[in-house]
């Protein structure tokens, strides 16, 4: 089992930056699985953000956030950040943390995702 827990969400103008943290618990934060954020904004799916391979040195991110967006990972402290500048009201939804254990590789795939954190909302005023 892994816990999940994220952070660092709140309400930031337009062209503001917030950085979100997921905090990892339970089964040991290794380096041998994927993490990835994804966000859900109201009447739509949950749609891929961002993933770090398990040693980091791999990142994949959506078409919409390339650019702006940057995720790092300390497997050390047991963290996945992620870092949101330039944000437009768009990027408003809950962002959510999740776990590949299957995975070394930064997959975009929801389903391929085992743990899942509660969730941050951001909001992003225009």
């Amino acid at each position: 089992q892994v816990q999940l827990v994220e952070s660092g969400g709140g309400l930031v103008q337009a062209g503001g930056s917030l950085r979100l943290s997921c905090a990892a618990s339970g089964r040991a934060f290794s380096s041998s699985y994927a993490m990835g954020w994804f966000r859900q904004a109201p009447g739509k799916e949950r749609e891929f953000v961002s993933a770090i391979s398990g040693g980091g040195g791999w990142t994949n991110y959506a078409d919409s956030v390339k650019g702006r967006f940057t995720i790092s990972r300390d497997n050390d402290q047991n963290t996945v950040s992620l870092q949101m500048n330039s944000l437009k009201s768009e990027d408003t939804a809950v962002y959510y943390c999740a776990a590949a254990i299957g995975w070394s590789t930064p997959t975009r795939l929801k389903s391929e995702y085992d743990y899942w954190g509660q969730g941050t909302q951001v909001t992003v005023s225009s």
